[in-house]
């Protein structure tokens, strides 16, 4: 039975959040719009567009909320994400990890024809031909951004020299368009203090600066230069380089990035929007108590979740196996059947491991949404 049909008979009874068979995925609904909007006005206010990235999570309701608070699109990082989610009315999507095979490129095209704004990006020549060569039939070019490596070897050009070449070559293809560039940042997003995020920042910022000069100077200046990240999101807007923010987390804001130093003033600027219910399922030892949530429940990347309501919220934490954890909190007696409600350590891969939201304003079951791209990692 799916979380939609065990559940759905719980929507909009008084209490129905502690009538949840758990652990359950649960969005607070209001601080997740509080957190939607503030982002928006954050971007609007600084003269960027806001594309969030949508890998976090992977939902079209969540997808719709952030659009009609003034996003210009979403991000996904695979084709398939891309896929659920423009089957859901989403119509402004852009890949930003690179297409390569046939089987993948001919599907990129295909999407292409079905919704009005579809980008992607690129970072090797061979792969700009082939896109080349596959949207030659298409009814329009397709918009093709360069990637640029921000330092960390995963993907991107690697000079400025190279990224003029590939934006040359995109731009002299009758089937494509080039599009800008992009840079992201990952290894700089949950750098904890603020003041070292800055400084790495800046470094990096003035690498891309000097891509965008050399692309400048060749004719090729980029009129979008998106990038970023929840935890940079401010101080890319001050630095005044990227067009177009893609910051993702900010909706649920993990573990990860409450342990960060967001803004230099020591409080988030963004609320816990995401959590994991469970329950005690056992308590024989004293100070102690096991839930039902164990690797298969909570992403395990980013380090433990923490107590938000049930336990003490010093209580240790420890994974015990795929479908356990446990408490401990000397003093303090757990009993079995006890809530007991957790942040999610990382965000993006424990919403991965569920199939539905549910959606709660106080203690009210009040909808319940699909995870629409789960799994769609292909």
């Amino acid at each position: 039975m799916s979380d939609i049909d065990l559940h759905k008979h719980l929507i909009g009874q008084q209490g129905s959040r502690r009538a949840l068979n758990t652990p359950a995925l649960v969005i607070d609904r209001d601080a997740l719009q509080r957190n939607v909007d503030k982002m928006a006005a954050f971007a609007k206010q600084n003269g960027m567009a806001l594309r969030p990235h949508a890998k976090t999570h992977k939902s079209v309701e969540i997808a719709r909320l952030q659009v009609a608070a003034g996003a210009v699109g979403v991000c996904c990082a695979k084709i398939g994400e891309a896929e659920a989610l423009a089957a859901g009315g989403i119509g402004a999507i852009l890949i930003t990890s690179p297409v390569v095979t046939p089987q993948a490129i001919a599907r990129l095209l295909a999407l292409h024809e079905r919704i009005g704004d579809l980008r992607v990006v690129a970072d090797n020549p061979d792969n700009v031909s082939a896109l080349a060569a596959a949207a030659k039939e298409a009814s329009r070019s397709l918009p093709v951004f360069v990637d640029i490596d921000p330092g960390i070897r995963r993907t991107g050009v690697s000079s400025p020299e190279a990224a003029v070449a590939l934006a040359r070559q995109i731009a002299q293809s009758s089937s494509l368009t080039f599009a800008g560039v992009q840079f992201y940042c990952g290894a700089q997003q949950h750098i904890e203090t603020y003041e070292d995020r800055v400084a790495a920042i800046n470094e990096r910022t003035a690498y891309l600066s000097s891509v965008i000069a050399a692309l400048d100077a060749a004719g090729l200046k980029p009129a979008v230069v998106t990038g970023g990240g929840t935890g940079t999101h401010r101080i890319d807007a001050a630095l005044g380089v990227l067009t177009e923010l893609q910051t993702g987390s900010y909706v649920f804001m993990d573990k990860q990035y409450l342990d960060c130093d967001l803004n230099g003033e020591g409080t988030p600027p963004f609320e816990a929007a995401l959590f994991i219910d469970t329950h005690v399922i056992s308590a024989n030892a004293p100070g102690m108590g096991t839930l039902d949530a164990g690797f298969k429940a909570l992403s395990t990347d980013g380090g433990n979740p923490q107590i938000v309501e049930g336990a003490p919220a010093s209580a240790a934490f420890f994974f015990m196996g795929d479908e356990h954890s446990a408490l401990i909190a000397m003093g303090h007696e757990f009993c079995v059947g006890d809530s007991v409600t957790l942040t999610a350590p990382h965000c993006d891969p424990t919403v991965n491991l569920y199939d539905a939201y549910h959606v709660v304003r106080g203690g009210d079951l009040i909808d319940i949404w699909p995870v629409s791209a789960r799994g769609r990692s292909r």
